[in-house]
């Protein structure tokens, strides 16, 4: 079944996060943010999508997956269905529920990310809120980015098939994605990150074995994958880098 991914050009954001589970499971897709607007793709794609007034089940806002006639939005619930379908999450209903709760757990935390340099509205500028965004990331380096970095770790050490992995003997689509946050971490606090991974050897290891993944090291040196950039959820500032 023909895949259609959803999501801003120009950023990585959370459609990364989409775009590593079908890579990962070599599936064929149409990345609607490197389409050109002339032929359909782009910004204005995403908007005709979001404002057709035939859609019954409109998503709220990128990423969607069109699959078929189907539009499924949200990122942990587009890797749910990609997960049952591709391979990339257990078989059984207690690990598929694991592997989500752990995906929205990292969702949670990407949003504290996000909000480190736009604390007071997404609508405003990051120049209008300089003052805010360091007091919210000098707490967040503080006490947030070890509290959930150290959870992920104790996940990874307390995996009973001690696989390195987050969940059972294999990469899922939660160990993707917790790969691309300790890479945004990287550029968005590359001092803080640094620190902070000292202390979790087990997730900057997970990291390194995914991006060494055959398909996901040649989806990263590729012009598909779009680089890091302040546009984007992962956004380095020096000044909030502690």
């Amino acid at each position: 079944m023909k895949y259609t991914l959803y999501y801003w050009p120009g950023i990585q954001g959370r459609g990364e996060f989409v775009r590593l589970a079908l890579e990962e499971a070599a599936v064929p897709y149409v990345d609607i943010a490197l389409v050109p607007e002339r032929r359909g793709g782009g910004a204005p794609a995403i908007s005709a999508m979001l404002e057709n007034e035939d859609e019954s089940r409109p998503p709220f806002a990128p990423p969607f997956l069109k699959v078929g006639n189907q539009l499924i939005g949200q990122t942990a619930n587009i890797l749910q269905f990609l997960g049952a379908r591709h391979h990339l999450a257990p078989r059984d209903w207690r690990g598929r529920s694991w592997t989500h709760q752990l995906q929205l757990t990292i969702a949670d935390f990407v949003a504290e990310v996000h909000d480190t340099h736009h604390p007071l509205s997404t609508s405003r500028y990051y120049d209008e809120q300089k003052p805010a965004a360091r007091k919210r990331a000098r707490d967040f380096i503080a006490n947030r980015l070890p509290k959930y970095l150290g959870y992920f770790e104790r996940v990874v050490e307390r995996n009973p098939a001690a696989s390195g992995c987050m969940v059972g003997a294999d990469i899922t689509y939660v160990d993707l994605s917790m790969a691309q946050v300790v890479a945004g971490l990287r550029y968005a606090f590359p001092k803080a990150s640094r620190s902070a991974l000292r202390s979790t050897p087990l997730l900057a290891s997970l990291h390194d074995r995914v991006f060494a993944r055959p398909r996901i090291a040649r989806y990263a040196a590729s012009k598909r994958r779009i680089a890091f950039n302040n546009d984007g959820i992962f956004r380095r500032y020096p000044e909030l880098d502690g």
